[in-house]
């Protein structure tokens, strides 16, 4: 999508402008509904900077808030927008918290912010339907024409034609032999010689190759064409003999390399990103929570059996490297910590099966994560025996080592968790896990941490 870069970077200083005006607009709203004046205050006008300035902190984590195109679901863009405002809310009463900012009137908050998120959501859906408006008129249209009438032509077209938001419109095929049964026969408009003359006729602005590219005759022809009469001339080879789904290519200085699996955390950046996350959250809790669970939660497990407080097991990490991961300990002192937690096992204790029910016996892996063993968000690390096991058995089972296992998972807030006794179940998990890798974002991992809070607050069935 690298052609519409600049729409989508101009949409973006666009509707952050929109979204901080119409912040602006629901302060002034709700300071006359609240005191009858527009003239708010000098701690009022203060707060007003804050908010602006958390929300777009918190769309940066996500460039699909700032998307009204419909090349993405509906749904995508609602339930990305309700995330932000999510996060939005809990790094702004963190900010009323630590800055002392608890004069504000409580109710005059409450209406800016349903107001926000009402003008902010109307204004998406509205921007929505001028882009849809402007996509199916003619000044929109990207006129095309597609050079071969093969599997890649035909995916091609298939592809362009389902996501016309870009205003594209399919002028026709060029090829020299195309069979009758073929989808695109009643498409074909000539033969390749036809091209040129065809395109200065009809004033098409891109030309899309997917014929081999053994022919380096005809391919330079045409480029030369297309750069004389300012025709986009672009190659789609076709890889469908060789990978199945979608890949990623990128150019390693000036050759070209394909990555036949999609995974974010492959770049640098992103990786750094995550680890710095990781180091803030885990420093948080520890400074914070930690001191005060523990002396609760170590006199529990030790008033109700005899043993030490925490658990300490191997477990593979990254890449299967073993790791010494901690716990607080759930269950009697036994010899088969190897043997994965039933339901109603008699191992588990009272307090036990409280923490676990809670997640809070994986409290000390934050430590973990400082030591960079683990992260807060990622696959759940299993036993050394399922890693034996379930390799044998599952195809995909190694992939998911592939990142660093985390206190927290996609599986795990997706409904996937506890015993797995039934192949489909760690099947599942590990489904969830890989495509957790392949769409990874910072705005994934903090609505998997605020849907794992609330699985703790209103307790899990399959906990145990």
């Amino acid at each position: 999508m690298s052609k519409f870069r600049h729409y989508y970077s101009f949409n973006r200083v666009f509707l952050l402008i929109l979204d901080v005006t119409l912040i602006a607009f629901a302060f002034k709203l709700s300071n006359l509904i609240r005191y009858g004046s527009l003239e708010m205050g000098y701690e009022y006008n203060v707060f007003f900077v804050l908010f602006a300035l958390v929300w777009w902190i918190v769309s940066g984590f996500d460039d699909y808030v700032f998307r009204v195109d419909r090349l993405l679901p509906c749904d995508k863009r609602v339930s990305d927008l309700l995330s932000a405002f999510v996060l939005h809310a809990f790094i702004l009463a963190s900010c009323i918290v630590i800055f002392n900012l608890e004069e504000l009137s409580r109710l005059l908050l409450l209406y800016t912010y349903l107001s926000t998120a009402l003008l902010i959501s109307v204004s998406r859906l509205l921007l929505s339907q001028v882009f849809r408006y402007y996509t199916n008129s003619d000044m929109a249209h990207t006129r095309y024409v597609i050079v071969g009438a093969g599997p890649a032509a035909a995916a091609l077209f298939q592809t362009l034609s389902s996501n016309d938001d870009i205003g594209t419109k399919f002028m026709g095929v060029f090829d020299d032999s195309v069979d009758p049964g073929n989808p695109l026969s009643s498409q074909i408009k000539g033969c390749v010689d036809d091209l040129k003359e065809y395109c200065l006729q009809h004033s098409i602005d891109e030309v899309y190759y997917t014929l081999p590219l053994t022919n380096k005759e005809q391919v330079d022809d045409l480029t030369a064409f297309a750069d004389e009469n300012f025709v986009y001339f672009r190659l789609v080879p076709d890889f469908s003999a060789i990978v199945q789904k979608d890949v990623n290519m990128y150019f390693y200085h000036n050759i070209p390399m394909i990555s036949v699996r999609k995974e974010p955390l492959e770049i640098a950046s992103n990786r750094i990103a995550k680890r710095l996350f990781d180091v803030a959250f885990s420093l948080a809790v520890i400074l914070f929570i930690f001191p005060v669970l523990l002396p609760i939660i170590a006199l529990a497990i030790r008033l109700e059996s005899k043993g030490p407080i925490f658990f300490k097991q191997l477990r593979p990490g990254k890449k299967n490297k073993l790791f010494v991961c901690y716990k607080f300990r759930t269950m009697r002192v036994n010899t088969q910590t190897e043997l994965q937690a039933t339901k109603n096992d008699p191992r588990i204790t009272k307090v036990g099966a409280f923490l676990r029910k809670t997640s809070m016996d994986e409290l000390p892996q934050f430590f973990n994560v400082l030591l960079g063993d683990m992260s807060v968000v990622g696959p759940r690390p299993n036993l050394i025996s399922q890693l034996d096991h379930y390799s044998k058995l599952i195809s995909k089972y190694k992939m998911r080592h592939f990142v660093t296992p985390g206190i927290t998972g996609y599986a795990q807030v997706s409904g996937f968790r506890g015993e797995t006794k039934e192949l489909h179940l760690m099947e599942k998990r590990v489904e969830y896990d890989v495509r957790y890798m392949e769409n990874w974002s910072l705005m994934m991992d903090m609505k998997i941490i605020f849907l794992t809070v609330w699985n703790m607050i209103k307790g899990e069935k399959n906990a145990y």
